[in-house]
């Protein structure tokens, strides 16, 4: 039997746990938690390797912290694992000389875990003799996907983790998802449908009214009876009643949905932008700005008119052929018969073209978000784009995405135009058979007249309305499509995820900063590697290394922009990842190379980080800065527009503001990548002033391709592919004639260079 004395406790109680146990005689050998599921939705399984106690098979048990067991998977011979992560999620993979047998999905928080599970399986699979091959790295040549840069094995024909026929293709399911951004208004929207029912039911009594008429008074009179004018007096008022009914009910009914649709939309737009913000620096490295602000914009709207307008639609379409075909049937059942003749072929129609529909509007809304992403390059790099002549290269790549817009909406219109007018065509036929079955009853006395005129105004609205609803097969197609690229954001899950039980940090923070053998890969690459470093609270450190050497990297880690995948980050002893985000970036300070400034008063650009920040306050950082006398100088000083990313303040005015925009906040550890990088020398020293004010009792990172302007450091960490080479202080470093000697030996040299050549 199996023994869970291993387990955690919480899982030893877990009854599918309790149910291996005892229907198995094997022996528990390792186990991992992971937190994803398949659609890579947060839910926490367990997964379990044991082995027979004969060793001959081993196996393995995925179950749900629900108490069911998900699956279980045999282990064969030659069976190994693959451990890997693309896209801020890492995948376990086991596969065979015949192919994948299983792949789980896993926040990077968890990599140490699956690491350590994948070792233990190695080192169990070797000892049961069944020629398990350790990783892929062993197995010989293999290739490299070109996408996503995983590996792919030998016996891989297509790449796990982006094969495009794994996507999940777009459903009209997926508008059901919009239930949670519905459900506060459900009192509105059960409202919203029993008025749709009673104006629906208003619109059928008038062709009801009608039959009498024509029967009991008008063909009366034709055949000379005198004419019965207070009983069509009657009639018509009953006509006038249902139509007045019909109106005021449509009105109301109309004005309650479009209500609750437009905050729908507004709901999903803002929960969408939202859960933007929360998610990690490196979902918004694989993604285009002009994308995501087409899915915000485009996609919502279009999921907003189809909640108020479409499907409002839809629902009296439905409730109008019900009560028709109710109504219709009541009257003559035969001739009901005969006109619901089209809908089989109508219904299949639309069952053809919904999901070329679908697959269509995807691309134009992909194809779209591409034209937006060419506007969101051009636009704001106008200026390299002049700069360089390349107005004619814009142009045509504008033209192109165009171009290519246009091709899909083509071909999407091809599939539409041969549907639309078909389905007209099909509700002709079938009024045209209707009329010529009703004279045929009418001439045989089975029907009157006035049953017949009733009919035909009941079909009409029949077939309008089949007409209508096939028409908003497209924009249901278009609605869903946008839907899947919504929640295609929303589901996605950061690779930063914020602690549920955040340790407050101890107060006051010092800014004591520990790294103990942190490693982080992107992808299979190993961008840093052991990196173990104590940083005292106040202490300066500079960071120095060649490009690609790994020292954004860490200041990311630190920052925890991104998850260390080994070893660990602290703060005053604190681990970084227990602490809440919001908490933990509070503690931080950043001046970067290029200093972004948003649109808005100077002022409002200093106080970013502390909107709640006084008149005074806001001086008082620009002084130190040394921006105050720059900023006066202009003619509404501190409310002064800097215009969109700060384009009519020169360089060295925008890095002074962000100095500012970092004093206001008062961090306790500060961030200083490039600083003074791309301004001349006298904007330099003007700065390197500032920031000398800024460091003062600060912990500081300051990273620098120019090495003299770290001499001030109290150490220089020396970085070269991703690990620490050398520490120390300026002289002894030189002293030592290492990297760093090396390094700034080559900076003199190309001063002396330039110096030269001037």
């Amino acid at each position: 039997m199996i023994s869970t004395i291993q387990l955690p406790q919480r899982w030893q109680s877990n009854p599918a746990v309790q149910a291996l146990c005892k229907t198995h005689e094997s022996t528990l050998s390792t186990w991992v938690e992971i937190d994803l599921n398949q659609q890579l939705h947060f839910a926490k399984s367990l997964l379990i390797l044991s082995e027979k106690s004969s060793h001959d098979f081993a196996r393995i048990d995925q179950i749900h912290e629900s108490g069911h067991l998900e699956g279980t998977w045999q282990i064969p011979p030659g069976a190994y694992f693959q451990h890997s992560d693309h896209a801020g999620v890492g995948h376990l993979t086991i596969l065979s000389p015949q192919g994948r047998i299983q792949a789980w999905h896993h926040t990077l928080a968890l990599n140490p875990s699956i690491t350590q599970f994948k070792e233990n399986c190695t080192v169990l699979l070797s000892q049961l003799d069944l020629s398990t091959r350790v990783d892929s790295e062993n197995i010989g040549p293999h290739l490299t996907c070109q996408i996503c840069q995983n590996p792919i094995a030998q016996d891989q024909e297509k790449c796990l983790y982006c094969d495009p026929e794994t996507e999940i293709p777009p459903s009209t399911l997926t508008l059901f998802k919009l239930w949670r951004f519905a459900k506060p208004y459900k009192k509105e929207l059960i409202l919203g449908f029993f008025l749709t029912l009673l104006s629906t039911g208003a619109t059928l009594v008038p062709p009801y009214i009608t039959m009498p008429l024509m029967d009991d008074v008008l063909i009366p009179f034709q055949k000379t009876q005198v004419m019965d004018f207070e009983l069509a007096g009657i009639y018509l008022a009953g006509l006038l009643l249902a139509a007045s009914c019909a109106w005021g009910l449509g009105w109301w009914k109309t004005y309650i949905l479009a209500l609750v649709s437009e905050r729908i939309g507004m709901e999903l737009r803002t929960k969408t932008f939202q859960h933007l913000l929360h998610l990690s620096l490196e979902y918004f490295g694989a993604k285009r700005t002009g994308d995501l602000m087409t899915r915000i914009g485009n996609e919502t709207d279009r999921i907003c008119i189809f909640l108020s307008l479409h499907l409002l639609d839809f629902f009296t379409d439905m409730l109008m052929l019900l009560m028709t075909a109710i109504i219709l049937i009541s009257i003559d059942p035969l001739l009901a018969a005969v006109t619901l003749l089209p809908l089989p072929f109508i219904a299949w129609m639309i069952h053809f073209v919904r999901d070329k529909l679908r697959f269509g509007f995807e691309k134009v809304d992909r194809n779209w978000s591409e034209v937006n992403n060419v506007l969101s390059d051009t636009i704001p790099g106008i200026r390299v784009v002049k700069a360089f002549a390349q107005e004619d290269r814009e142009n045509n790549r504008f033209i192109l995405a165009n171009q290519r817009n246009l091709e899909v909406n083509d071909r999407v219109n091809r599939i539409w135009s041969s549907f639309a007018p078909t389905v007209t065509l099909l509700t002709e036929v079938g009024l045209l058979v209707v009329w010529a079955f009703g004279i045929y009853q009418v001439a045989h006395d089975t029907i009157t007249v006035g049953v017949l005129t009733a009919f035909l105004a009941y079909i009409s609205r029949f077939y309008g309305r089949m007409d209508s609803m096939s028409r908003i097969v497209s924009h249901t197609q278009k609605a869903a499509a946008g839907a899947k690229r919504i929640f295609d954001i929303l589901d996605h899950q950061s690779s930063v995820p914020d602690t549920p039980n955040p340790t407050p940090m101890t107060q006051p923070v010092r800014g004591k900063i520990e790294l103990s053998q942190v490693g982080f890969r992107y992808g299979n690459r190993a961008v840093t590697k052991n990196i173990t470093l104590s940083i005292a609270p106040g202490e300066m450190i500079g960071l120095v290394g060649h490009s690609g050497s790994g020292k954004s990297t860490l200041v990311n880690l630190i920052c925890r922009f991104y998850d260390v995948s080994d070893g660990s980050v602290k703060i005053d002893g604190v681990d970084v990842r227990s602490i809440a985000i919001s908490e933990l970036r509070q503690q931080f300070g950043m001046v970067l190379q290029e200093p972004f400034l948003f649109f808005g008063t100077i002022a409002d650009n200093i106080a970013y980080g502390k909107p709640t920040a006084t008149k005074e306050e806001v001086i008082q950082a620009a002084k130190a800065a040394n921006a105050h006398e720059f900023i006066l100088r202009l003619p509404l000083g501190y409310d002064s527009l800097v215009g969109e990313r700060g384009q009519s303040l020169s360089g060295g005015e925008r890095q002074r503001i962000s100095i500012a925009r970092a004093l206001l906040i008062d961090p306790k550890i500060l961030i200083l990548d490039e600083a003074t990088s791309s301004v001349d020398t006298t904007t330099e020293k003007e700065i390197q002033k500032a920031l000398d004010n800024l460091v003062q009792g600060r912990t500081t990172l300051a990273i620098a391709h120019r090495l003299s302007t770290l001499r001030k450091a109290d150490r220089l960490i020396v970085l070269d592919k991703g690990e620490i080479v050398e520490v120390g202080n300026h002289d002894e470093l030189m002293s030592a004639q290492g990297a760093y000697y090396q390094l700034y030996q080559a900076q003199a040299r190309h001063a002396a260079e330039i110096a030269q050549a001037i």
